[in-house]
């Protein structure tokens, strides 16, 4: 029996940490984002310390997704299971204090465990976590009975092997862009479709609380107590209260607004529209800038090209002067912004709100191909 349970936990085990980590690798910009909100949801409730570790969430975020990779393929060849199994056991005690902080408190709704491919709520990936550890902690608690697959040198090259190969992957799509988007801005997605819900979608439902005051003391009643209200009964609230969230369009978010403040969101689905995804102008990669500038000054007249940006007018002003980028400037939220392109600055063209094409600024377009996708 036992000789079952093992084989099941290695398989389940290694399977999920190789598939939650091949995911994630394929976005690590994804990856980043979301530490960085736990980063910041830490640091505002124990302490200003964790603002340290914001700047290199991308990094963190990297190794913390190669490790779930190489842990996943050692558990599976049995390479040094002591090791193996004390570290799986480690991490997956942290993931689960993320995911039970994060369903308990509801600080952030969404853990990340599969990036953008398969949405989890946080009570999810907490019980996701806790089934987890059941085979973790079985794995762990026969570490020492566990013989190796391969000989010594042959499970040494799988294993760095499977680090090389999984931090080149990383930093390609890190300098690129995530090789399979699941994301709603992804190429071929009308996003002002995005933000609607569809017709057969689930609506929230609402318990509705109807607050009297009778006598002096108030009483608060169900739709079906109403039966008894009269005239002694002095109407005071409506109270409604979600028992069940229904489905929610794909982008809620979205919203562009002009140095003055009006919102110019519908403005960006009018026609050909070239956006420059600028998130942050103080971290923002400044190597292709030439080239941008030299797409935007060729598609003068021919396409319509406007930046987004979180950053503030004195620092956009700045920068655009000095990189020369003569095109329009508004804002958006940070977030939004990362979510739309994986680049800073990155480039996306839509054509009455449907997305076709999306570009790294390292992988910036000639003019020829932008004109080509309209």
């Amino acid at each position: 029996m036992r000789k079952y349970i093992d084989g099941f936990s290695r398989i389940f085990v290694g399977g999920l940490f190789i598939f939650s980590g091949l995911i994630k690798l394929n976005d690590p910009v994804g990856t980043e984002i979301k530490l960085e909100e736990y980063f910041e949801v830490f640091a505002t409730d124990f302490g200003s310390f964790f603002q340290v570790f914001i700047p290199y969430a991308l990094p963190i975020g990297l190794i913390l997704v190669v490790l779930e990779i190489v842990l996943g393929v050692a558990v599976l060849i049995n390479y040094r299971m002591r090791l193996t199994t004390t570290v799986l056991l480690l991490l997956i005690i942290f993931f689960t204090f993320l995911t039970g902080y994060s369903a308990i408190l509801n600080k952030v709704t969404d853990c990340g465990c599969f990036g953008d491919a398969i949405k989890l709520t946080p009570w999810q990936s907490f019980y996701k976590d806790l089934v987890l550890i059941v085979f973790i902690l079985h794995l762990f608690w026969y570490r020492k009975s566990y013989d190796p697959v391969l000989r010594t040198m042959e499970g040494h090259a799988v294993v760095i092997m499977t680090t090389l190969i999984s931090f080149f992957v990383g930093i390609y799509a890190i300098r690129h862009l995530p090789f399979i988007d699941f994301r709603a801005y992804k190429i071929g997605n009308n996003i002002p479709e995005q933000m609607k819900l569809p017709p057969n979608a689930k609506r929230d439902s609402v318990v509705m609380t109807f607050v009297y005051e009778q006598a002096g003391v108030r009483k608060e009643l169900t739709m079906d107590q109403l039966s008894q209200v009269d005239s002694t009964y002095i109407f005071i609230d409506r109270i409604d209260k979600v028992v069940r969230q229904g489905d929610r369009p794909k982008i809620i978010d979205y919203r562009v607004e002009s140095v003055e403040g009006e919102n110019y969101t519908q403005y960006t689905f009018e026609g050909a529209k070239l956006l420059i995804v600028l998130h942050n102008v103080n971290s923002a990669s400044t190597k292709n800038a030439s080239k941008i500038s030299k797409l935007i000054a060729e598609l003068e007249g021919r396409v319509e090209v406007l930046m987004l940006t979180s950053s503030s007018s004195t620092e956009v002003e700045s920068f655009r002067h000095e990189h020369q980028w003569a095109a329009p400037y508004f804002f958006a939220d940070a977030t939004v912004l990362k979510t739309i392109v994986r680049a800073n600055p990155g480039l996306t063209l839509w054509v009455n709100g449907t997305v076709k094409g999306m570009w790294h600024h390292g992988d910036t377009p000639t003019a020829e191909k932008v004109l080509e996708l309209i």
